[in-house]
């Protein structure tokens, strides 16, 4: 049994004040839920890259729900620079976000995590597919990944597992200006993360992988979508 009687799974939603945040959130409504951002909305206003504010949130998650089941990790900061424009604070502020949060609250989180519970990061496409003016996203999703990989192997023997999800451009789904070189024909919605976060929270013999989320642009070759040739022979 995790949590109290009738509360379901004690969660903590580490970046809950982002639309994708906001949906898994959302998502796992039949639990006890602590979202932690650094602004509204959120549960907890805190800074979860720093060692104080990464215990206190799993603390919460602990107190209100009488234990803690799943971790969901998706703060991040995105600065759109090429290296040669990024500053020093920009680079910190990525690698702070997105690694340094991970690595706060994992270490908060995983000596009390219940035996069968479950880690969830919320990587990015970017980690493995280059775009213009990404440096420092890039390299702190690809790292986020490596400690996924670390943390799924350390933690297997006590039944926790450590899984990340790797969503493609999110919005509503409703731009087909945005959609060239997606093969579904569209953009993600949050939701959509939402349920795959859910998924691999409960996914009880999956631990190290990387889903991807990303209506199938990272099986797409590029020459697919700006050669006439190879466009024809399915359009």
């Amino acid at each position: 049994m995790t949590g109290h009687e009738g509360q379901g799974r004690g969660v903590l939603v580490v970046g809950s004040s982002s639309p994708i945040g906001q949906a898994i959130q959302a998502r796992f409504h039949e639990d006890t839920v602590v979202g932690v951002a650094l602004t509204e909305p959120a549960d907890l206003v805190l800074d979860c890259s720093t060692a104080s504010g990464a215990a206190t949130a799993v603390q919460a998650v602990a107190d209100r729900a009488g234990s803690l089941d799943v971790v969901v990790l998706a703060a991040a900061v995105m600065p759109v620079a090429p290296i040669t424009a990024t500053t020093d604070a920009q680079w910190q502020a990525a690698f702070d976000a997105i690694l340094g949060t991970a690595f706060a609250v994992c270490r908060a989180a995983l000596p009390i995590l219940s035996p069968g519970g479950a880690v969830v990061a919320v990587s990015s496409v970017n980690a493995t597919l280059a775009a213009p003016g990404l440096p420092a996203y890039a390299a702190a999703k690809a790292g986020l990944e490596g400690l996924v990989r670390q943390l799924a192997l350390d933690f297997g023997p006590r039944g926790v597992r450590v899984n990340a999800v790797a969503p493609g451009l999110i919005d509503d789904g409703g731009d087909p200006a945005k959609a060239a070189g997606y093969p579904l024909g569209r953009t993600g919605r949050p939701a959509e993360v939402a349920d795959a976060v859910h998924f691999l929270a409960a996914a009880g013999f999956v631990t190290g992988a990387v889903l991807p989320v990303d209506g199938g642009l990272s099986i797409a070759s590029p020459a697919a979508f700006l050669r006439d040739d190879l466009k024809a022979r399915w359009l």
